[in-house]
């Protein structure tokens, strides 16, 4: 008899159908979508090969890596070496606007992932007790972060991010993130180790330009210099000469190149020779002084230095010598010798000189003090003599002294007896009807006793001493308050000669230009 399911065991075959074939499903959507994340690395990876700008691979890892886990929120941290935060380098959707941020090793989901060097899954970034206290990320919930890691050293860290609040992120998330981790790692090293490449080129083309640059700059020098200079190898075989060598010593560079030169005399052949062993023990030959010969057979002074040149590794190649042609240096130092020779001699005769004028300068000075001691002697007799004179002199001060008053009191008197007795009646007769005759002649009258009293008045021409004797005549009658026009009437002169005159003896008494009254000036004089 056949066996004949119940219901309930066709329900529970049912069940058990559909819960396989949902486990088929699920499978088969692990396969297709570990599938297409290996797809996605297969891609990158090959991008790797083709692509050298690390800001281009980084965003693209990013972008894959974002789109497998279904997201559009995704961000890159690295770690510039030397510093201790990292910097928020690359960012697409909510971490775009983030570019730049800074954090330190511990702080929020970049520093937690840096410190723990493992990948770490936060459900709800809102209540997670590690995230950043910035308001503008209350907008993140479920959040993941991988470092990339070589050996002992985390570079960065990369993660991803929901908005959502009911996404999260499962174990093949974050398998699938780290395997975009590495591919980011290997992305890193390959521009570091471009960026070295192309550094270590640029270096060896700056290097190589200096070395020409130094080439040439040498050559130019070798070449331009005016002394003769030339290179030998250490077999004393001539390797360079310069214009100046060719020049100097009559010898072209045919004639050099790649020989021994036979340019030094018999007689500098020794010193020479130790020179050269000096050189080569490691001493520099510096401005050493030597005879060397032109082709013409001339014999030069030369003042010559020289030293090694080595290779890389220390060991001598050669040696540069440099020479200045003293011929015409030595003749100056002969012509000096010969010159300071005969000057020599010339101080010898004039010290011999000298030497019989300081004989005779001495006779001379016994001779002067003989004299000095005859002059103090006279001396003496004369200050005697100067005495007597001083005391006669005295007496006829006193003499004079007396005259003088008495020709000051006598002009006193003359003076005022005109003053008093003739110039009155005379200034009425003058002041009387007269014919032009008789003023004329009162006039002359007037003048000529004026001129008779002039010599008395002593105050008053005592300071005009300067004075001329018509400034002196002008200068009273101004002082006894005449005016131009009756100065002018009393000298039969114009008014123009009486202001002339009066303009010279305000100059010479030193009022010129100053606001001082004649009258009041010379009154003042005779106080």
């Amino acid at each position: 008899m056949a066996f004949k399911p119940s219901y309930s065991d066709l329900t529970r075959q049912i069940e058990n159908l559909n819960l396989e074939f949902k486990r088929l499903k699920a499978a088969e959507a692990v396969f297709h979508r570990q599938n297409d994340s290996l797809k996605a690395l297969h891609d990158t990876s090959l991008g790797l090969l083709d692509r050298l700008d690390k800001e281009e691979l980084l965003e693209n890892i990013l972008e894959r890596a974002a789109s497998l886990n279904d997201t559009t929120h995704g961000y890159i941290y690295l770690l510039t070496p030397g510093e201790k935060t990292m910097t928020m380098k690359m960012g697409m959707g909510f971490f775009k606007s983030q570019l730049g941020r800074k954090v330190s090793i511990g702080e929020g989901m970049g520093g937690r992932v840096w410190q723990a060097e493992k990948p770490l899954v936060v459900d709800d970034y809102q209540t997670w007790e590690g995230r950043l206290t910035d308001k503008i990320l209350d907008q993140l919930r479920s959040i993941m972060g991988i470092p990339l890691k070589s050996e002992s050293e985390v570079h960065g860290v990369i993660g991803l991010a929901h908005v959502e609040e009911k996404k999260t992120f499962d174990p093949e998330d974050i398998a699938t993130l780290e395997r975009f981790a590495a591919l980011a790692l290997i992305a890193l090293e390959k521009a570091q180790l471009y960026a070295d490449v192309r550094h270590e080129l640029v270096e060896r083309k700056r290097t190589e330009a200096f070395w020409r640059e130094s080439e040439n700059r040498y050559r130019t020098f070798l070449e331009s210099s005016p002394d003769p200079i030339v290179v030998y190898d250490m077999q004393g075989v001539a390797t360079y000469v310069n214009p100046a060598f060719e020049q100097t010593f009559k010898l072209s560079r045919d004639e050099l190149l790649g020989k021994q030169i036979d340019f030094v005399p018999p007689d500098s052949i020794p010193e020479t020779k130790a020179a050269i062993e000096r050189m080569l023990s490691g001493q520099k030959i510096h401005l050493f002084e030597t005879k060397r010969l032109t082709k013409d057979g001339e014999i030069l002074d030369v003042q010559l230095s020289s030293t090694l040149y080595q290779d890389e590794e220390g060991k001598p190649l050669g040696n540069i010598v440099t020479m200045r042609d003293i011929s015409g240096q030595k003749r100056i130092e002969d012509e000096l010798e010969k010159y300071r020779n005969q000057l020599e001699e010339l101080v010898a005769e004039r010290t011999i000189e000298l030497e019989k004028t300081n004989i005779k300068l001495g006779q001379e000075i016994e001779d002067r003090k003989r004299a000095e001691k005859a002059l103090k002697k006279r001396e003496k007799e004369l200050q005697s003599q100067s005495n007597h004179l001083e005391e006669v002199n005295t007496a006829l001060r006193v003499l004079l002294k007396q005259r003088e008053d008495d020709r000051k009191e006598l002009g006193r008197i003359v003076l005022q007896n005109v003053q008093e007795l003739v110039n009155p009646y005379l200034q009425r007769f003058t002041q009387g009807r007269m014919g032009t005759e008789q003023k004329t002649l009162a006039k002359i009258i007037e003048t000529n006793i004026n001129n008779i009293v002039s010599p008395f008045i002593d105050k008053l021409s005592s300071g005009l001493a300067q004075l001329t004797p018509v400034e002196i005549r002008v200068a009273s009658l101004v002082k006894e308050g005449k005016t131009n026009k009756e100065i002018a009437d009393i000298l039969l002169v114009s008014k123009n000669t009486i202001l002339f005159h009066r303009h010279n003896i305000r100059r010479k008494l030193g009022i010129k230009n100053k606001k001082i009254n004649l009258r009041s000036h010379l009154m003042a004089m005779d106080k």
